[in-house]
């Protein structure tokens, strides 16, 4: 049976020797340029999908939208990717012992973040590599006071719990 790859494992390309990708480091997190309008009553957050050459030639890769698909929730639901906020690999060349890096924002409702699964489609110089899959999720425990700002607005748990531990650990409170 295909079992998909935690997020933050890193993936072997087949045909492609030392080429390697991975999902990482999925977290609650505004939008560099603001909120989409979309995206209204949802919660933000990002992950980054890093290719990586460890082997003797150069690649160009490619990694853009409609290349990365995002599903939340039990039932798989499609989460809202910002596009404009979101910054993906055009067309570059990633040579020996080095990596290029997408990072990407999605809003989808709060309770849904428990499970993430990013599929990626990457292209490497003009061919299509297979799908892979990164599976995981954002809890209470992956919420910090730095990923959720007070003025976010949003009334859930999460960010409730989030507001009671920074003002547990703030100078002067009881």
């Amino acid at each position: 049976m295909y079992e998909p790859n935690v997020v933050g494992d890193w993936q072997e390309y087949d045909g492609h020797a030392g080429l390697r990708g991975r999902v990482h480091r999925l977290e609650v997190a505004e939008p560099p340029r603001g909120r989409d309008d979309a995206a209204v009553g949802l919660t933000y957050f990002s992950l980054r999908v890093t290719v990586e050459n460890r082997g003797a030639r150069h690649y160009g890769i490619h990694l853009e939208d409609g290349q990365i698909d995002i599903r939340v929730g039990p039932d798989g639901e499609g989460a809202f990717i910002d596009w404009r906020n979101s910054q993906f690999i055009e067309g570059f060349d990633v040579y020996p012992l080095r990596r290029a890096t997408a990072v990407l924002y999605a809003a989808a409702p709060e309770t849904a973040l428990t499970h993430v699964d990013v599929q990626v489609q990457l292209r490497v110089d003009d061919e299509w590599t297979d799908r892979r899959l990164w599976a995981g999720g954002i809890g209470v425990s992956g919420v910090t006071a730095a990923a959720a700002p007070a003025g976010s607005g949003q009334g859930g748990l999460v960010h409730q719990v989030s507001a009671f531990l920074r003002d547990q650990t703030e100078p002067g409170t009881a």
